[in-house]
């Protein structure tokens, strides 16, 4: 029996949620299905994810354990890399270079304000 049947949402720690909240929908484009009060947490419970997609990233405070300024590990698609790539690079986001390899979807890395690295690839 699989007890384990999707991925659902990957923290993202971060320095200011409310910071973090305008750069994921302004900059990136995704909505906020969940923004609720967590002081246990030590802030709140912010969820975020592109429209229609079905895993999301949770802004979750950083802290002692948990920095900010990591490698994420998350890849995130999108139709046209290369268009994603420039309209970034014009916002003044953190962008690497756009890697081609033949037989390779075109991808790049970039940072969110706390450092934090995704990639997008071309899907």
């Amino acid at each position: 029996m699989n007890h384990i049947s999707e991925i659902m949402t990957v923290g993202v720690p971060v320095t200011d949620q409310d910071r973090a909240v305008a750069f994921y929908t302004q900059t990136l484009g995704f909505e906020v299905l969940m923004d609720a009060p967590l002081p246990q947490f030590g802030g709140r419970w912010i969820v975020v994810a592109p429209a229609g997609s079905a895993g999301s990233i949770a802004l979750v405070p950083a802290g002692e354990g948990n920095p900010a300024g990591v490698d994420t590990g998350i890849r995130m698609a999108s139709p046209d890399a290369k268009a994603a790539h420039q309209h970034f690079l014009d916002a003044g986001v953190d962008t690497d270079e756009l890697l081609e390899w033949p037989g390779v979807p075109p991808m790049f890395s970039l940072r969110d304000p706390d450092g934090n690295r995704l990639y997008i690839s071309q899907a």
